[in-house]
């Protein structure tokens, strides 16, 4: 009678073992992105399983533009979402809209010339543009109004003795510049890989100088929670940081020297990084990847510096706002500590 009772205890222990891990399975979390280089760390940790290891179903919502995730992680329809340093952003978290800044996504760092002053060929060629003193007078194109390079063009104006005014704006995708270059519509781009090698290649235009020149550690992406995600769902949004952590360092064991490693080390992450931004993998291969802090952790003058560019131009009116009301550092935090100290796989 007692080893049928130990049996029955056996199996419900089991049986209840078994509820948990699905209940756990059953945690579905909604994750926007844009399918830019700095998305590589969520991708990654879906193809390697670590999502799962935590009990995570990631369900990916793709957005053109980060912005445009800003409501949705408002009103808790989406957990998860990144993107880069923006008006938008910071406007919505001074009016109570819930999200955070929680983690780093990518940036510059020496050596990792991710991101760059683009000129176009024929102003090199004909001598016009030779000093940041030559920005004046000049069409510069970004992704968006309201953007966190607009801020670079501004220090690099401020570099060459221009008003940042006497730059002409236009805003247009990374795609469309392109075509720009080509019929001489615009005469610059702060621009990102893989368009700043596409132009490049092309004979297009020029790269005069990255940005890491103007800024160092520049913030590239960002990862944002939802307030509801945050609050609400603390466990699980711990969980989810483990699983990103993760798979950044998994991107960041592909990286050597501020390059693809050339060993093999990197042919699986390339592999994933050609598929998700749909370019070419010779391609893919050839254009520098982004810096990454494998604890997650951001620069947070660089954020600084971007709120006050932005409050100068009168685009975040609050003044009082700071650095400090918009971030959340306490996951990654978490997480890096729980995971320990990042070695590099050979």
């Amino acid at each position: 009678m007692t080893r049928r009772l130990l049996r029955i205890a056996t199996m419900a222990c089991i049986a209840l073992m078994a509820q948990s891990v699905a209940a756990r399975a059953a945690d579905v979390v909604k994750i926007g992105v844009l399918n830019t280089s700095g998305d590589i760390a969520v991708h990654l940790a879906i193809e390697k399983g670590y999502f799962k290891e935590e009990g995570i179903e990631p369900e990916l919502i793709l957005f053109d533009a980060s912005a445009k995730m800003i409501p949705f992680l408002g009103n808790g329809q989406l957990d998860v979402g990144g993107g880069a340093t923006a008006v938008g952003l910071f406007n919505a978290i001074d009016r109570k809209v819930g999200l955070r800044i929680v983690a780093e996504k990518g940036r510059t760092e020496p050596g990792f010339i991710y991101q760059s002053f683009m000129i176009r060929k024929a102003l090199i060629d004909s001598g016009r543009f030779k000093t940041w003193s030559d920005l004046k007078g000049l069409k510069f194109a970004q992704g968006g109004a309201g953007v966190g390079p607009l801020a670079l063009l501004s220090e690099a104006a401020e570099k060459g003795g221009v008003k940042y005014a006497d730059i002409e704006k236009v805003f247009m995708s990374f795609s469309q510049q392109v075509a720009a270059l080509k019929s001489g519509a615009i005469d610059g781009s702060v621009m990102n890989e893989p368009y700043k090698t596409i132009v490049a290649q092309e004979g297009l235009a020029v790269e005069f100088a990255p940005t890491e020149v103007i800024r160092s550690k520049f913030e590239l992406s960002l990862l944002f929670f939802g307030e509801q995600f945050r609050s609400e769902r603390k466990d699980v949004a711990r969980r989810f940081m483990r699983a990103f952590l993760k798979g950044n360092r998994e991107y960041l064991n592909a990286i050597e020297n501020g390059r693809w490693r050339t060993d093999g080390g990197a042919d699986e992450v390339i592999a994933i990084f050609a598929k998700k931004l749909s370019v070419p993998e010779d391609l893919a291969r050839k254009i520098t990847p982004q810096a990454a802090d494998p604890d997650g952790l951001p620069n947070v003058d660089s954020i600084r510096r971007d709120l006050a560019f932005f409050k100068s131009e009168g685009d975040v009116t609050n003044a009082a706002l700071q650095v400090d009301d918009c971030i959340d550092l306490s996951f990654a935090e978490a997480a890096a500590k729980e995971l320990g100290p990042y070695v590099k796989r050979k």
